[in-house]
């Protein structure tokens, strides 16, 4: 979909300190030069994201993890070897030259390799680091289409390269490798037992853990509220907001025979399927003129743990 024009125009705009649209695997990214503080300033302007909030470096390859971090203990290289590229983000300790726009202010720096042709195309050829938080407001729902980040950012962004949409749909896991630990600090499709599986047990993240992307209480949310109840009782819920004149939207595992409801998606019953989907659904839902999007509580199984956690962080919003 994205020709070698595109793609050198892209890395000319990157060169020139302008961000663009960028797909990813997770999801579609404002992608800047990492190493250009006033770039990197364009992205959280662009945003509105808190300049304490870290983003993370996307690279071309694993050997650039050098130039970024101060160490890359075993533990990370191994993990980087079996994920990467991927949606694995690896937190490690900041290189003195690694700019403190980028890490929040920390003495950390969060890395990956994307799994996009796209992304590693533009990264390639730029031949540097690019910061790349997702392409939408903090706080707000994820890309996973490049229309997403059109609807979202509009003309503030010039170049939005479309590789179609995001494969995974959910941000990336991202792992601390840190002072001879691994802590998980965020949950990805990459969950933790394939994590253990190469660095042995990992340790509960602590108040003491780095702040990474997406963290906050409220995040990844629509507009319009979310609430989270029990499947089982999905179809009372929106009868009795019915009744008391509540416009409804629904994202459940079924659709009951009469859905009293102005918008009603029906999700895919696997952790895969459902994950990918799911921030394209919620935007159709929060544009379906509802009062309250419900939305049925998933299995709680590992390999539903970041969609649980992407839904809590919505209906806090």
């Amino acid at each position: 979909m994205v020709g070698p024009d595109e793609i050198a125009a892209a890395v000319e705009a990157l060169r020139a300190g302008e961000v663009i649209g960028l797909p990813t695997e997770t999801v579609y990214g404002l992608a800047a030069d990492a190493s250009n503080p006033a770039a990197v300033a364009r992205i959280f302007a662009i945003k509105g994201r808190p300049s304490d909030h870290p983003v993370i470096v996307h690279l071309a390859e694993a050997a650039d993890m050098s130039r970024w971090a101060r160490e890359v203990p075993p533990v990370a290289a191994a993990l980087a070897r079996r994920f990467w590229p991927g949606p694995l983000t690896l937190v490690l300790p900041r290189a003195p030259s690694v700019a403190l726009a980028v890490t929040g202010g920390q003495d950390t720096v969060a890395l990956r390799i994307p799994a996009h042709p796209v992304a590693l195309a533009v990264l390639r050829a730029f031949g540097g680091g690019l910061a790349a938080p997702s392409a939408n407001r903090y706080g707000r729902i994820s890309p996973t289409t490049a229309a997403h980040v059109r609807e979202d950012l509009g003309e503030q962004v010039r170049i939005v390269l479309d590789g179609g949409p995001s494969e995974v749909g959910l941000e990336s896991t991202i792992v601390a490798c840190l002072d001879g630990r691994v802590t998980v600090l965020r949950p990805g499709r990459i969950g933790v037992e394939a994590i253990e599986a190469v660095s042995g047990p990992v340790t509960k993240a602590t108040a003491a853990a780095p702040r990474v992307p997406g963290s906050v209480a409220s995040h990844y949310a629509p507009r319009t509220p979310v609430e989270l109840i029990a499947s089982a009782a999905v179809a009372d819920v929106v009868t009795a907001h019915q009744r008391d004149g509540v416009r409804v939207a629904a994202l459940a595992p079924s659709s009951p025979a009469e859905a009293a409801a102005v918008a009603w998606i029906v999700a895919a019953p696997d952790a895969e399927r459902y994950g990918r989907d799911l921030y394209s659904h919620l935007r159709t839902l929060d544009q379906a003129g509802a009062d309250v999007i419900v939305v049925a509580r998933p299995p709680e199984a590992p390999d539903w743990v970041a969609i649980h956690d992407r839904l809590t962080r919505a209906a806090a919003g």
